[in-house]
């Protein structure tokens, strides 16, 4: 059954309570009329007649301001079960017939008491008024009156009881399991939002790596070519105009990049088409060309998945901007293999090196992030005047996941 066609208990509850208020108010009707029949169609009716009335419309009245006016006040809810137990009491002494007002009324102690203490206060308060009532109109306790009203009573009493406990018992349940809800609902909500809080920022930092990798690479490359190339424009015009070119050439690659984050937000940066070693080999000889200096390479042609790929070339790609930008080195060296534990990428410089301990660039930390996510690892030697060497693994599992090359 879906949970549309099941009723709340609320619900159950709501429809319990609008039953039994138009049960009571017939029964109000129907113990009204019938006394205002007694009055007319009874010769001499006596003076109890109309006190009899007179309490019983003084109970619906009440009833009647508190249910339709629970906020006023006047009539409080322990003011109309303190009129309920007067009136019960002497219908009782007048003229005896009080039970089906009492049965009828037993779940207001319940609604209007406010706590188990009181009703069961108030609904034994009744339950005395009726029997001492009762007792005064019989002349005490008669053979009559123990086994007919007075078991009776308490037989009533007893039963209201237990299920006036068991109902108070049933709405806390149901309360509480409301406010649980209520809780769990705002506690996904607050999850929710945190997800998409931690969503954002995790696509904000990668977008920020991947810009950092891509276009800022590029740029700075761009600088460096054209501060070269106005430097050399006396003294070497051919070897400008060839950093000219770079620096077109450059500028049309991170053109493309930019194209690649704007139309491929979910995929930015896709390395170019080829193994591996043929995209590697043509960022070295890029970088060569660039700055001048001597590259040694080994790349094995492996086979590896787009995400191992583009790891790898961007671990390159930053390692290079920083030897141009930092190592002052005359030769770099960079291997590929392929080891029993995984793909293994070593790039060495012999430049100034640096203390890797005191380092805090955005590039290291976002090859170890960019590694991490592929289940490898970054490790970075070097100290001043040694050089550097940075080595990236990436496991057997991450390496040939995917669709191959």
């Amino acid at each position: 059954m879906t949970a549309l066609a099941e009723p709340t208990a609320d619900a159950i509850w709501a429809t319990s309570l609008r039953r039994w208020k138009a049960v009571c108010w017939l029964l109000f009707a129907v113990l009204g009329v019938g006394q205002a029949v007694g009055l007319i169609t009874i010769e001499g009716a006596g003076a109890g007649k109309y006190a009899a009335l007179v309490l019983l419309g003084g109970t619906v009245l009440c009833y009647a301001v508190l249910d339709h006016f629970p906020s006023n006040p006047v009539v409080r809810p322990h003011v109309y079960l303190s009129v309920l137990v007067f009136a019960l009491g002497g219908l009782a002494y007048l003229q005896g017939n009080y039970g089906a007002l009492f049965m009828v009324t037993l779940p207001h102690y319940w609604m209007f008491g406010r706590t188990p203490r009181a009703s069961m206060v108030f609904l034994g308060l009744a339950a005395g008024a009726s029997l001492t009532g009762s007792a005064l109109r019989q002349d005490g306790w008669t053979v009559e009156f123990v086994t007919e009203i007075l078991v009776s009573t308490l037989i009533v009493v007893a039963v209201g009881v237990l299920i006036g406990l068991w109902a108070h018992s049933v709405v806390a349940q149901s309360a509480e399991r409301a406010r649980l809800i209520a809780e769990l609902e705002e506690t996904q909500a607050e999850l929710s939002e945190a997800h998409t809080r931690q969503g954002a920022a995790d696509e904000r930092e990668r977008m920020a790596r991947e810009i950092h990798d891509t276009l800022a690479q590029g740029f700075a490359s761009i600088i460096v070519l054209a501060e070269a190339a106005r430097a050399g424009l006396d003294s070497d015009p051919a070897r400008s105009a060839h950093q000219l070119r770079s620096i077109e050439s450059t500028a049309r690659e991170n053109l493309a990049e930019a194209r690649e984050l704007v139309g491929s937000p979910q995929r930015p940066g896709q390395a170019a088409a080829g193994s591996v070693a043929q995209t590697l080999r043509r960022t070295l000889d890029r970088f060569a060309e660039d700055t001048g200096l001597t590259v040694d390479a080994e790349l094995a042609d492996l086979e590896c998945d787009q995400q191992t790929r583009i790891a790898l070339l961007r671990c390159t790609q930053e390692s290079l901007a920083n030897v141009r930008k930092h190592a002052r080195a005359s030769t770099v060296g960079v291997v590929l293999a392929r080891q029993p534990y995984g793909v293994e990428l070593e790039i060495t410089d012999d430049g100034t090196g640096f203390v890797v301990e005191s380092s805090s660039g955005f590039g290291l930390d976002g090859m170890r992030k960019r590694l991490a996510e592929l289940g490898g690892r970054l490790t970075v030697t070097s100290s001043l005047g040694d050089g550097t060497r940075v080595l990236a693994l990436i496991p057997p599992a991450a390496a040939e996941s995917g669709v191959t090359e």
